[in-house]
């Protein structure tokens, strides 16, 4: 029996939501990805998805060059794709598996924007004068900003933080990363103080019958969205030299300031939550292209 394209992306998008250690921002670009395939095979008379074939596959990822979709978005869609034909293969929708042979460009692995000390301190000083007892949005951005800066952690695993999160006797949070992994990290004094403050007096004039457990709240007293944080975070660095950065600028910071400082690769990878300690190499060619920078500046005969 045929089974239409459509019907097949709802199955793959029932799986994904089941929970198969996806996080949540990858179930939404896969389904959205797998999505916009559709639409392309529809345009090209492809209902049934048996028909699909490998060619499909490759000209839609083509089209999307051709829109102008960078390296990275292309080598997303091409592994949504390839699980979503993974799936139908393994569920008898399909009876060989187009996706294996799909190739994708490999993204290309830029060095991270670090942000300056000098920088961050203009941020902390901006974030500190709005820190009001009488403005709770403020104290809120400090501990944001502070807990980001301080762990490395990513926006999305800032924002999922409960009240239950935070141990406050050994000054460590509870995130949960991608592939619904739970990792401790630390944070030091600033972000406490401030957490402190937040917790006090701040949350509480925030808080509403929609806040639940959540740890940071919005001026409505609903958990804080990772747009919002990255709004703030980006409005903080385009006030400094390092212009235009997002959140995820502190967590390269977080790294490649403690790897300057002496922390071990490993512990630095422990704290990030990446798998391989070959993602975690990136930080010390930074460190090592700050070396360089330095010895021309410095050395007499560079």
């Amino acid at each position: 029996m045929s089974t239409s394209v459509e019907r097949a992306i709802s199955g793959f998008g029932d799986y994904l939501d089941a929970g198969r250690g996806f996080s949540p921002n990858t179930v939404k670009a896969y389904l959205t990805d797998v999505l916009d395939l559709a639409e392309f095979l529809k345009k090209q008379s492809v209902e049934n998805i048996e028909d699909l074939n490998l060619e499909h596959l490759r000209d839609w990822l083509w089209q999307g060059t051709q829109n102008g979709l960078t390296k990275t978005t292309i080598a997303r869609k091409s592994a949504a794709v390839r699980a979503f034909t993974a799936w139908c293969l393994k569920n008898d929708l399909l009876e060989t598996d187009p996706g294996l042979r799909l190739r994708s460009p490999k993204a290309g692995r830029s060095l991270p924007k670090v942000v300056s000390r000098d920088s961050l301190a203009m941020v902390f000083k901006m974030l500190e004068a709005k820190a009001t007892d009488d403005n709770p949005q403020g104290v809120r951005d400090l501990v944001a900003v502070e807990l980001l800066y301080a762990s490395g952690a990513r926006v999305s695993e800032l924002v999922g933080l409960d009240l239950e999160s935070i141990d406050y006797s050994r000054n460590i949070m509870r995130v949960m990363g991608k592939g619904s992994k739970e990792r401790m990290v630390p944070f030091g004094q600033p972000a406490r103080d401030a957490l402190d403050k937040w917790i006090r007096i701040s949350r509480p004039m925030l808080e509403s019958e929609k806040s639940g457990r959540a740890l940071l709240l919005n001026s409505r007293g609903q958990r804080i969205g990772v747009r919002q944080v990255y709004g703030l975070v980006a409005k903080l660095l385009e006030a400094t030299p390092t212009g235009a950065a997002g959140p995820h600028s502190l967590r390269h910071s977080a790294a490649t300031h403690l790897l300057d400082g002496g922390a071990d690769l490993r512990a630095v990878q422990e704290l990030l939550g990446h798998a391989s300690l070959g993602t975690t190499q990136i930080y010390t060619h930074v460190s090592i292209e700050r070396l360089r920078d330095g010895y021309k500046n410095a050395h007499p005969r560079a």
